[in-house]
């Protein structure tokens, strides 16, 4: 059964109406502006036409909701086109879903209209310079800027690794609200921020791969978000909020890793039928057949799980688990058949002429994205454990 299949009718339009976007419009143009890093502007255009950055938000605030199987395919067919694009939607779906779930009847009526049709894009800020995966290290403080619950905040500290900061209006600031607070994570909060006096876009940060979309440094230093800008209204209960945002993300850059490990696989297959030596086509020789078969293989088990994940978490279950089982898998998969794709093409897999040499640079983002591999691994198994276990 085709993973379109599950889906509904109108879910399957939508899933085959991204693909023939990326066909006809992404694919043609990618190899220049990638090599340019240029910002893909009127890509993001025809993204926000297609509906693309609605896809979390409900009907009501004008979205077109779809259920997280027929994202991971959309995230998927975006990412065969240019991984970077699906970057460009991630984290706004992201804080899409922390205001559907979490967020005041206020902040919903002021956010989500105008992030369902792209006017405002969204992006999170967690990771800080001197922290990496360990999100209750934070040293981003927001602190009170009076008295009374009508205060606002003012706040000072600094985020790595934002994707799309430049261009996005809305920014979901994970940080402490009271420092002092034990346990860590209780002190945790996520505010709503703009762009405005007292946040500065310090870098763009160069990367290997993931080009045309910016990823960049902020810096904070006496900033004041007001009062509302708290999400839910309720202090310290940021990290709870954000971690249930995570497995959205999570299973956004499994999905990701999908794209572009499909990718790589299509275009070695193609190429293993068009390419001959010693007579025959290369997919006869039994070390490039084999490679092939792997990848085939393990795409096909990196999507099944990915999606056993979505239709949990449709169900209304914790995925916490499952997501990051899908992207750990996916991630290392799409690593292993971006650098076969490479062995495949031979020469002309090192070549910027050919699609694989960005696959292969696009890869390892997946890998350390959105909690490494590492806190991926120490998830599932402090997962195995909660959930029972078994008797020693």
């Amino acid at each position: 059964m085709s993973a379109l299949d599950t889906l509904s009718p109108d879910e399957r339009l939508v899933v085959t109406t991204v693909r023939d976007f990326v066909d006809e419009r992404v694919r043609p143009v990618v190899r220049e502006l990638e090599h340019a890093d240029t910002y893909p502007e009127d890509l993001i255009e025809g993204m926000k036409e297609l509906g693309v950055f609605g896809l979390a938000v409900p009907e009501e605030f004008g979205g077109t909701p779809v259920s997280t199987s027929c994202y991971v395919l959309v995230t998927e067919e975006l990412a065969r086109g240019w991984m970077s694009l699906a970057g460009a939607m991630g984290g706004h779906t992201v804080v899409a879903k922390l205001l559907v779930r979490f967020g005041t009847p206020a902040q919903r009526r002021r956010w989500l209209p105008r992030m369902a049709t792209g006017e405002v894009r969204a992006t999170m800020a967690l990771t800080e310079p001197g922290g990496g995966s360990d999100l209750q290290a934070l040293r981003t403080v927001a602190r009170r800027a009076g008295s009374g619950d009508g205060a606002g905040y003012v706040v000072d500290g600094a985020k790595t690794w934002i994707t799309n900061s430049r261009r996005s209006r809305l920014i979901a600031l994970l940080c402490k609200t009271d420092p002092d607070a034990t346990p860590r994570h209780s002190g945790i909060s996520v505010l709503l921020v703009e762009h405005g006096p007292g946040l500065t876009v310090s870098r763009d940060l160069p990367k290997l791969g993931y080009k045309g979309v910016e990823s960049c440094e902020l810096s904070f230093s006496g900033y004041r978000a007001p009062a509302d800008a708290l999400l839910g209204g309720v202090e310290g209960q940021g990290f709870g909020q954000m971690m249930k945002g995570l497995e959205t993300g999570r299973l956004q850059v499994a999905a990701r890793a999908l794209g572009v490990g499909r990718a790589a696989f299509e275009d070695a297959l193609r190429y293993a039928q068009e390419r001959e030596s010693f007579g025959v086509p290369i997919w006869q020789h039994q070390s490039i057949g084999n490679y092939l078969a792997d990848m085939a293989t393990s795409l096909s088990a990196a999507r099944q799980l990915t999606l056993h994940a979505a239709r949990e978490a449709d169900a209304g279950r914790r995925v916490d688990m499952e997501a990051g089982m899908a992207k750990l898998f996916a991630s290392e998969t799409a690593m292993r058949i971006a650098l076969d794709a490479v062995r495949i093409h031979g020469g002309h897999g090192y070549s910027t002429e050919f699609d694989v040499e960005r696959y292969f640079r696009d890869a390892p983002l997946m890998i350390v994205g959105e909690g490494t591999n590492e806190i991926q691994r120490n998830v599932i198994a402090r997962q195995l454990i909660a959930r029972g276990g078994l008797d020693a």
